[in-house]
């Protein structure tokens, strides 16, 4: 059975730092893609951040761009998204998601939300 384990989010002030984690078992890490997403109150799921496990390419969402770095250790199946210079609208229920690896497609499902498998999201709270 897959799963995928977020954990990190907690309420943070403007200008802090937060590092999520994301623990997958059950698949082979190395063959899936992982991104991360968020979902604000009222507003629809956006892809943020996603890493290949072929040559560690990312890819970045402009809101988060020089702020968040997304990472992954295959030795310990598990994805990373350090978070600076968080703003108010960072506030979100964060996901991470698993996706195989698909010839010729990238991160091309991510972009559409697409996704193996979610993992349960992890409040992130950034207050003035």
């Amino acid at each position: 059975e897959v799963q995928l384990v977020g954990s990190g989010g907690k309420l943070v002030q403007a200008g802090g730092s937060l590092r999520l984690s994301c623990a997958a078992s059950g698949l082979i890490f190395d063959a899936y893609n992982m991104g991360w997403f968020r979902q604000a109150p009222g507003k629809l799921r956006e892809g943020i951040s996603y890493i290949s496990p072929t040559d560690g390419s990312t890819e970045y969402a402009d809101s988060v761009k020089g702020r968040f770095t997304i990472s992954r250790d295959g030795a310990k199946n598990t994805v990373y998204l350090q978070m600076n210079d968080l703003r108010p609208e960072d506030t979100a229920l964060y996901y991470c998601a698993a996706d195989r690896l698909r010839a010729n497609l990238g991160f091309a499902r991510f972009r559409t939300l697409t996704a193996d498998y979610w993992a349960p999201g992890t409040q992130v709270t950034v207050s003035l």
